[in-house]
């Protein structure tokens, strides 16, 4: 099933439930989608949606950080709540050492040598990690790698 399709259905399952907090997420998210092809002037396929869906993680990460910053301790549990609703809609998220295996692969495969190498090792690993790390994750830990070597 196409992952728009499976907004359509998840979003009739939390009006069925009066999931109040899966509704609101699913409607924002179909909205995103919706403002993210009017601006590419295209349908989006499952991994257009997957990145904007992992654009909305990532802008709620942030919020979590200001608000704990604020010492809102009730929004940081709620914006972490939709963090975990929408990380349903991804695939299955790679672990720390799937990741340093794969940051070690593309360091031997691009032949890198120090941190001035990081564009080439991040081009050829991306591709291979998109939708299943985040980018910052992928980055720290590809800067680490070749600033240990």
């Amino acid at each position: 099933m196409a992952l728009k399709e499976r907004l359509d259905a998840d979003l009739k399952s939390a009006m069925r439930e009066k999931d109040t907090l899966k509704l609101s997420v699913v409607r924002m998210l179909k909205s995103a989608v919706k403002y993210r092809e009017i601006e590419l002037m295209k349908p989006l396929d499952d991994a257009g949606v997957q990145g904007v869906i992992a654009s909305e993680i990532k802008r709620r990460r942030d919020s979590v950080e200001q608000y704990r910053a604020g010492n809102r301790q009730d929004l940081v549990d709620k914006e972490e709540a939709e963090i975990r609703i929408l990380q349903a809609w991804l695939p299955a998220q790679l672990t720390e050492d799937e990741l340093r295996a794969k940051v070690d692969a593309a360091v031997q495969a691009t032949g890198a040598q120090g941190p001035k190498d990081m564009g080439a090792v991040m081009k050829a690993l991306l591709p291979e990690v998109q939708g299943r790390a985040e980018g910052k994750a992928v980055s720290d830990m590809v800067k680490a790698r070749l600033a240990g070597k």
